[in-house]
């Protein structure tokens, strides 16, 4: 390309006599490019490539505003979904032409890394839309260093059980391990002490060993040390989440394997295009493999069993067949429940997903059991609806009076459905339209109101229509003849009383 300074002095050099080869001499460029800037007179021609991508700007603002300004994650719904084969850097020009650029984060400090030396592991809280919720979930992640190959699931909860579940899951899929795995100061593995002089719990310890790894906390303050897992998390929030959406956590955890697992494995890295997967395939000699069968993790629970064979676990009743002990073995694993009695095992159940509670299990394939555990709770959501469908004014005192902190839900609409089966409906609905504007919840007081509008005489009590005509009827003749009752025996224990 010619610069616009010597456009202009091929211009003047022509004005003044010069021909085309003599500037073409002096300035060392061909005749045919001197002949064509004086043609245009000197102006710089516009350029436009033949395979330009016009690009939809509302479509792009669109996009960026429902990914949350994750523009990797905008490139990746613009070439799969639209099929707009863009490159990444004219995407971020054009976003930046729209003003939407973002800053980038500054990079960690990086460390050497070494064939099958390390892993990672760590968590961290996500507050995620699930459904029509957002509610509090912990991510866990672990990310082989060397290969950058990474294993993500979420959990309600997270504790020394589930962290001992989840390495389980994802070296079992893996099938190898590293030599150490790098954590953080949590009290879940470590017993005391911090960084190097951090001494691990016992029990985390052989179940280390049993897969041929060592637990290692890094220094305090000192997140960097597993920078891996802190850029792992970074792309959760910047890549994963934007643009998805999930209707149950099942649903979430399903993609997240499939997107760490199959996506990010697939991907390339970093500025020199490391694949995982190819990276993964050739660390695997360095690798620790796993045996053959590795158990995995379990903690056992004692249970009572009920007079029909039921024992409680998790807010849920299993059922037992052919048994007559009165204690039994769980064994808690993951996804399963397995029920011993004097080591022999006697049923196995699929644990129902989080928040599923007070339902009854009973091994598939058999007759349902006759009985209900004796010591099942009684919801109360048919009392709710019906209370509910009886008037705008008590649904909406429901409400209010459920919110108040402190109040035991299922108690509460007893005895409040209760109150409804004694006053008639007018009085009910007027008693607690009265509660509603004072802000009373209490049982009592609500009685209370009930009484004072009948002694007000705001409400009348309804006539009872009362049919005499069961005079008539021979049932009713035949009692009003019947004997009286001989209540002499009385009269002698009276007398016997008084002789003594």
């Amino acid at each position: 390309m010619i610069d616009p300074d010597k456009r202009t002095t091929v211009i003047q050099l022509h004005s003044s006599g010069r021909s085309k080869r003599e500037i073409a001499r002096l300035l060392g460029i061909s005749r045919n490019t001197v002949s064509a800037i004086i043609e245009t007179d000197g102006r710089m021609p516009e350029i436009r490539r033949k395979d330009e991508i016009k690009l939809d700007t509302e479509r792009i603002e669109q996009l960026y505003r429902e990914c949350e300004g994750r523009v990797q994650r905008v490139h990746e719904i613009l070439v799969e979904t639209d099929g707009v084969r863009v490159a990444y850097s004219t995407l971020s020009r054009k976003l930046r032409d729209m003003g939407l650029g973002t800053v980038k984060k500054p990079r960690a400090a990086r460390v050497p890394d070494a064939e099958g030396q390390e892993m990672q592991h760590d968590t961290t809280v996500h507050f995620v839309q699930v459904g029509s919720k957002k509610i509090k979930l912990v991510a866990s992640l672990l990310y082989f260093r060397y290969s950058k190959v990474r294993y993500l699931k979420f959990y309600r909860n997270f504790d020394r059980f589930r962290m001992k579940c989840f390495l389980h899951e994802a070296l079992t899929y893996y099938g190898y391990t590293a030599d150490t795995c790098i954590i953080d100061n949590t009290n879940l593995a470590r017993l005391r002490g911090r960084g190097e002089n951090a001494v691990i719990v016992p029990e985390m310890e052989r179940f280390a060993h049993r897969y041929g790894f060592t637990f290692i906390c890094h220094a305090l303050n000192h997140p960097n040390r597993k920078a891996g897992n802190e850029r792992g998390f970074y792309t959760v929030e910047t890549n994963f989440f934007p643009g998805r959406r999930f209707e149950s956590l099942e649903e979430l955890n399903r993609s997240a394997l499939k997107w760490a697992t199959e996506r990010l494995y697939n991907r390339p890295v970093g500025k020199v295009g490391l694949i995982p997967a190819k990276a993964f395939e050739h660390e695997q000699t360095f690798l620790n493999k796993l045996p053959a069968y590795v158990e995995a993790p379990y903690r056992d629970h004692r249970r009572i069993v009920d007079q029909y064979g039921y024992a409680a676990f998790g807010a849920n009743y299993y059922w037992i067949p052919d048994t007559d002990t009165k204690e039994v073995t769980l064994l808690e694993y993951d996804h399963w429940l397995k029920i011993f009695i004097d080591k022999q095992l006697m049923a196995t159940y699929e644990l129902p997903r989080e928040g599923i509670r007070n339902q009854i299990f009973h091994p598939p394939g058999q007759a349902k059991p006759r009985h209900r555990p004796n010591n099942r709770k009684q919801t109360s959501s048919r009392e709710e609806g019906v209370l509910r469908s009886l008037s705008k004014e008590v649904d909406q005192w429901l409400s209010f009076a459920l919110n108040k902190k402190g109040t035991l839900r299922h108690r509460f609409i007893k005895e409040i459905y209760g109150l409804h089966l004694k006053l008639a409906p007018a009085l009910f609905n007027r008693a607690i339209q009265r509660a509603f504007e004072y802000r009373v919840t209490d049982i009592r007081n609500i009685e209370g109101i009930a009484g004072w509008l009948v002694n007000q005489s705001e409400y009348r009590l309804p006539e009872v229509d009362v049919n005499y005509e069961f005079r008539n009827r021979p049932a009713y003749l035949e009692g009003a003849c019947t004997d009286p009752v001989d209540l002499t025996c009385y009269d002698n224990l009276l007398k016997e009383n008084d002789h003594e």
